[in-house]
């Protein structure tokens, strides 16, 4: 059995992973997105309104997420409830000041905030949060 904390390196070392969520018939809803590892239990992802995921995690919190090892013969499962912040509606509101400081955090200064808080007004970006209950895995 991997321990947690091999797991939790193995996602935070990576930058993208494949977010499952349930789609109304039950069957996994799969979609591959970028991710940040900020604390051995949150997960967050900058995502759009108007994606199947999105609606998906509305109707029911629980998701998956999946991370493999470059080689592929690794990977860690994160399971947990997502949380979705309000949807970015005006580049000073709270929802846009969320995905700046996850920009930040991966990615640094943006070359242009302007553009970049205009964009996410644009898109009807928000805020994911998975808050994970559980890691499980193989780290070979």
């Amino acid at each position: 059995m991997t321990d947690d904390t091999a797991l939790l390196d193995l996602i935070a070392a990576g930058r993208q992973g494949v977010l499952a969520t349930l789609k109304r018939d039950g069957r996994p809803q799969l979609s591959t997105v970028t991710h940040h590892l900020d604390r051995p239990d949150r997960l967050r992802v900058s995502i759009t309104d108007t994606r199947a995921k999105t609606k998906n995690m509305r109707r029911d919190p629980r998701v998956s997420y999946h991370v493999a090892s470059p080689n592929g013969w690794s990977y860690a499962v994160a399971e947990g409830r997502a949380v979705l912040s309000p949807v970015a509606e005006s580049v000073d509101d709270a929802a846009v000041e969320a995905l700046v400081d996850l920009y930040r955090t991966v990615a640094g200064e943006h070359p242009d905030w302007t553009e970049f808080r205009e964009a996410m007004v644009k898109d009807r970006r928000l805020l994911l949060t998975v808050e994970i209950d559980r890691v499980y895995g193989l780290v070979r």
